[in-house]
């Protein structure tokens, strides 16, 4: 093999390293992790101000879940897992690791007859692989269904939002 194939082999190793390190690339269920990740994943779950913060939604309306959904959209890491920020851009034609999510709400009214955008937008969050965006591999997106389903409720709701 030349120099430049081998090269650029391992610049392509190097970027889907990266790629599948910023997205949560372990297939790891949260049970066969170590228990010192489950424990500094589980305390930040519990925090007060994680619950103060989940309250509010149901006292504000949809505005406030809106809110809380763009807040979690771009925390990172989420859960046990990279944010979304992370692999999605909110940006027209800007393609990070995963698709962009520009119109995503117009997008995913249309992706799967008979199925809502909002039923399309929460089924890929919490079984990111039963629907695969054309171009993007099956298991590239970790599940996000250890979420509350408070947390899920907010990020539909503002993802409902990027029309």
């Amino acid at each position: 093999m030349t120099r430049k194939r081998w090269f650029a082999l391992f610049a392509l190793l190097v970027l889907f390293a990266l790629a599948l390190a910023a997205c949560g690339g372990s297939t790891e269920s949260a049970a066969t992790q170590a228990p010192a990740q489950q424990e500094e994943a589980a305390p930040k779950a519990e925090e007060p101000k994680e619950e103060a913060t989940e309250e509010a939604p149901e006292a504000g309306g949809e505005e406030d879940l809106v809110k809380k959904g763009e807040e979690l959209f771009n925390q990172n890491p989420l859960g046990a897992n990279a944010g979304c920020v992370t692999c999605h851009s909110i940006e027209p034609g800007v393609q990070l690791v995963g698709p962009s999510l520009a119109g995503i709400a117009t997008t995913a009214a249309e992706r799967v007859p008979g199925m809502s955008a909002e039923e399309y937008i929460r089924q890929s969050i919490v079984d990111p692989n039963a629907y695969i965006v054309e171009g993007f591999p099956e298991g590239l997106m970790p599940s996000y269904s250890d979420l509350p389903p408070e947390q899920i409720d907010a990020l539909v709701a503002y993802l409902m939002t990027l029309k």
